[in-house]
């Protein structure tokens, strides 16, 4: 016995003594050890946790730090006043100031310009016009606020046409800014009206095809007069052409007159609070169009001007009130007045409208010394304070919309810092309709910017936001039905080592870069379903048949037939029966065109009200399709196949057939996994950029037509972002629509949650 026990010792055994077990002191250092390594997982995985929130938190943090600044409303900050340059005496006219905010220009009713610093007053330079001392001033002008234009109306039917300019030079690398007064029509008075009638009220405009004037005459005749410039290209000189026309008289006794760029339309707002509009399209022929009420009765039209553009009017009554109109088309295509917003009223009358020289803003100030800020299209007022003890003679606004001039009642001038960084935002006018200029109604429209100042943006998120519904919704219709179905039968049906093959081939699919199926689409995908277009949707509808009538046929066959097969092979019978009938479809295409759509499906569904592009829905559906099927098949997979054992062999057991087992049994039991398998693809949908960007027409339109395309939120911020001024409206509304895609991935998927969670409950105690 101890020759045995020393021998075992010997070879390697436990040696005389020797537990074979750790002693007590190696097992509590084991025991430490392991409850070290338990604490560094337990804390190691709730700070990764954390981490995820907490960088969740930090986008959305970020986000809204860039969409705050849409919500401040505007602010003015008055500095130190000075006496009004030039003449005391005179009445002031027109304030105006130029894009460096160093320069301000005064007209006045003594027919001098005078250019003064804004800053204290001093006076730069003095331009008297060249107004005959024959004549003398009886109107007064100023034409849209970025043309620089003003016109003096003369008491024998002649006007003098200015345009203050200025002459930037940098002496020893500073900045200089020399102020000049131009004639664009010649120094002499130009001839308004013929027979010689006092100009009570002028209105001058420049367009593309030269100049345009409107004057109302001491005899109330209103005379429309339009002046084209030719340059001789040899000796350079310029001579003037003119045709006068005269227009029907106004109702009343006109108050103010206005005359469009496009040199097509007139209006006329006299003192029965009524405004007229003439139609000048066809000079030779004027005629009033109609004559509308725009503030109630009782009270007057104090003063009107254009927004910049000069499609829209701006009208200010005695009673306080603020509207806008411009020109809608009718169903017979005759543009008519239309009142499109009302605007919160001052507390007195208005005194005066400065409009901004780039965007669809205006500053207001009353008769109480009330000033406002309003920008149209968002319909906000930004601003409403009183300022001044009294009326407000005039405001002069900088062409940046960073300072602004006021001349209040004692002929004292206050420079104002003006900050009014984003006026365009507003709920209604991202969320709403909204009713833009020159639109025969109010439409849900995104069109961020346009060629000129003029352009009024249009920044509805409600066409983006279907647009990213719609590309979702149809690549989970493509997808979904495909990736469950395929995950069912590779995890309850198909052989072991086949699935081993299937599954990672399918997974690896999530690895194609998103650019290239969207560049397969764009470029080969989109062309071919644009020229086999039955072929495409025959192979949708025939597809599920064919596998119906395969399952069938198989299923008819001898059992010795079939036992030749092993179990979960018979699907590869399917592979040739689908290319053949693909084959088919694809060759059979010409031929239905022919037999049921007259040679041409595109022109067939045109014909049928249908619209169709050739980069649609349907190219995106299939494209993201395959981009969003392996995330939904793989975690569907999984959750089908991790289903117990016990569960579907007891349901065998019992009597019930595999398909019987898998609706009764593992469907119910997997649903939750399943579930979040449909949620987490849509998430990827929803979110997806490049594919969408590159095979759609990336068009903003309102619809689910199926051949036409979207624009996405996630394609949009792609597309516009990096053509935006940092720290613009534009800018931060697609920061504001990349906070509304993060909210809306984030909603989907915690309801999603929410729901796997209550079905996992139900189903946790099969």
């Amino acid at each position: 016995m101890s020759t045995t026990n020393a021998a075992i010792g010997k070879d390697g055994g436990s040696p005389r003594g020797e537990a074979l077990l750790p002693s007590g002191t190696q097992r509590a250092r084991l025991r430490k050890w392991r409850y070290f390594k338990d604490g560094v997982s337990r804390y190691g995985v709730g700070a990764g946790g954390l981490g995820v929130v907490f960088a969740l938190g930090l986008i959305f943090v970020y986000l809204f730090y860039e969409v705050a600044p849409l919500l401040m409303s505007a602010d003015v900050t008055p500095h130190e006043s000075y006496q009004i340059p030039g003449e005391p005496g005179a009445q002031t006219l027109h304030l105006a100031m130029e894009r460096y905010e160093e320069l301000g220009v005064r007209f006045s009713d003594d027919g001098v310009a005078t250019f003064f610093e804004t800053q204290d007053g001093t006076v730069r330079k003095s331009v008297e016009l060249p107004i005959p001392p024959t004549a003398r001033i009886t109107g007064f002008s100023a034409a849209e606020s970025r043309q620089r234009l003003v016109a003096y109306g003369l008491s024998d039917g002649t006007a003098v046409v200015a345009r203050h300019d200025y002459d930037l030079t940098y002496p020893d690398d500073t900045r200089y800014i020399e102020p000049k007064l131009t004639f664009p029509l010649g120094k002499e008075p130009v001839v308004m009206d013929s027979s010689g009638e006092p100009l009570i009220q002028v209105a001058i405009q420049e367009g593309t095809r030269g100049f345009a004037m409107a004057a109302l005459t001491a005899n109330n005749r209103l005379v429309f007069s339009l002046y084209r410039t030719s340059t001789n290209l040899f000796t350079g000189d310029s001579e003037i052409s003119r045709s006068e026309y005269e227009l029907p008289s106004p109702p009343g006794v006109a108050r103010r007159v206005l005359v469009d760029s496009d040199h097509r339309a007139v209006f006329v707002a006299d003192n029965q609070s009524r405004l007229h509009y003439y139609d000048v399209s066809q000079p030779r022929n004027p005629r009033l169009v109609e004559s509308v009420r725009v503030v109630d009765e009782g009270h007057q039209v104090t003063t009107m001007e254009f927004l910049v553009g000069t499609q829209s009017v701006i009208i200010g009554g005695s009673d306080g009130s603020l509207t806008q109109w411009f020109l809608v088309r009718d169903d017979n295509n005759e543009r008519h007045l239309q009142e499109v917003r009302s605007f919160e009223p001052q507390p007195a009358a208005i005194a005066t409208i400065a409009p901004e020289l780039a965007r669809k803003g205006f500053v207001v100030g009353d008769a109480a010394g009330g000033l406002s800020i309003h920008y149209a299209t968002s319909h906000r007022t930004l601003l409403q304070e009183d300022i001044l003890d009294g009326p407000i003679q005039a405001i002069g606004l900088s062409p940046v919309n960073q300072a602004m001039l006021m001349l209040g009642p004692d002929g004292r001038v206050t420079p104002m810092t003006l900050k009014n960084p984003h006026p365009e935002f507003s709920l209604g006018a991202l969320w709403g309709k909204v009713w833009y200029e020159g639109r025969e109604e109010p439409t849900y429209t995104w069109q961020s910017s346009g060629a000129t100042d003029e352009f009024e943006p249009k920044f509805s998120l409600i066409p983006v936001t279907l647009g990213t519904i719609k590309a979702a919704f149809y690549a989970m219709l493509f997808a979904t039905p495909l990736a469950i179905m395929g995950a069912i039968y590779t995890a309850y049906f198909m052989q072991r080592h086949l699935r081993g093959f299937v599954k990672p081939t399918v997974e690896v699919m999530e690895a194609m870069p998103t650019v290239i199926l969207g560049f397969l689409a764009g470029l080969w995908l989109a062309p071919f379903i644009e020229a086999h277009l039955p072929a495409v949707f025959s192979i949708f509808i025939l597809l599920p048949l064919l596998m119906l009538v395969v399952g069938f046929a198989w299923s008819r066959l001898p059992g010795a037939i079939r036992l030749r097969f092993p179990a979960g092979l018979e699907m590869l019978i399917l592979v040739p029966a689908i290319i053949i009938m693909v084959w088919l479809c694809i060759q059979v295409s010409p031929l239905i065109e022919i037999w049921f759509f007259g040679g041409s499906t595109r022109q067939w569904l045109t014909d049928v009200g249908i619209s169709f592009d050739q980069r649609n829905a349907l190219v995106v559906g299939i494209a993201m399709g395959f981009a969003v099927i392996p995330t939904i098949f793989s975690i569907a997979e999984d959750a089908v196949y991790t289903v117990p054992r016990h569960l579907t062999q007891g349901s065998l057991a019992l009597g019930a057939t595999a398909w019987q087992t898998v609706v009764g049994v593992v469907l119910p039991t997997a649903s939750p996994g399943i579930f979040a398998a449909v949620m987490m693809g849509f998430g990827r949908a929803v979110g997806e950029t490049m594919i969408v960007l590159m095979a759609t027409g990336n068009t903003p339109v309102i619809n689910f037509n199926i051949f036409e395309g979207m624009r996405t939120l996630s394609a949009n911020i792609a597309v516009e972002l990096t053509e935006t001024a940092v720290g613009g409206t534009h800018y931060r509304i697609l920061f504001l629509s990349a906070l509304v895609l993060l909210v809306l991935t984030f909603v989907l998927n915690t309801a999603a949650e929410i729901v796997r969670q209550r079905l996992r409950q139900r189903y946790s105690n099969l």
